[in-house]
């Protein structure tokens, strides 16, 4: 019997250069996926999700290289920074956040999921949200594609169900690196039960059992958090 949790899957994964969709890749790459990665640069193919048209030729790419995809996740998100607040965020950068989240996971799922249902692939999504789907963090371009994140995950979950495709969601907590600096963040350590900030791989794991058929076969249009119980404090008011 094979040792590893996945057998002749393709991958697609978005935001592969670094942080958690990197950990993710290579996780994916270790049991056995072969797995293409997407990114601004540093990846397998670079692109820009901003960008009209980008995301349906990465989803056709993607399928011409691969054969076929099993497994897409789309963890690519612009770099969020701490002064982006309500008041303060530009048009421009609300827009970009918009379409690399929101738009871009739309267009990627919803080419991949056709593609999945026509070529009867048991194929399996995963998006990469946040805690602040739910819970605001007055960055509010961030915040709310992110909650559009979770929607078209469920929306997907429901149209695909029936052709053997399972859509999924993570909600990562505070890990550093990527969009997250934790020395912006003073005090947040205090406010994780485990005691720690998390790390790509925390993150992976948790990724490889609900993509995986041996752990995540019933588990469909759910969103998992990683947070270290984070997100059992009221973390939005600042301390320390």
């Amino acid at each position: 019997m094979s040792q590893t949790l996945f057998s002749n899957d393709t991958a697609l994964v978005t935001g592969a250069s670094n942080g958690i969709g990197r950990g993710i890749a290579e996780a994916l790459a270790r049991e056995g996926v072969r797995v293409l990665g997407a990114d601004l640069k540093g990846s397998d193919l670079d692109v820009d999700l901003s960008q009209p048209g980008e995301a349906a030729r990465l989803a056709a790419e993607a399928i011409a290289k691969l054969g076929k995809v099993s497994i897409f996740v789309h963890s690519a998100s612009p770099r969020r920074r701490e002064e982006d607040t309500a008041l303060e965020v530009s048009e421009a950068t609300w827009r970009a956040m918009l379409e690399v989240n929101l738009t871009a996971g739309f267009l990627l799922g919803q080419a991949l999921g056709r593609h999945m249902r026509d070529a009867g692939v048991k194929g399996r999504m995963l998006y990469i949200t946040s805690l602040h789907a739910e819970s605001p963090r007055n960055l509010p371009h961030y915040s709310a594609s992110k909650a559009g994140q979770t929607m078209l995950m469920k929306d997907l979950a429901r149209a695909l169900a029936p052709h053997g495709v399972r859509v999924n969601a993570i909600a990562p907590g505070a890990i550093p690196g990527g969009g997250f600096n934790a020395a912006q963040n003073p005090g947040l350590l205090a406010c994780i039960p485990m005691g720690r900030m998390g790390t790509p791989q925390d993150v992976a794991g948790m990724a490889l059992a609900v993509l995986s058929e041996r752990f995540g076969a019933y588990v469909t249009g759910t969103t998992i958090a990683v947070d270290g119980g984070i997100a059992l404090h009221n973390w939005i008011e600042r301390r320390g």
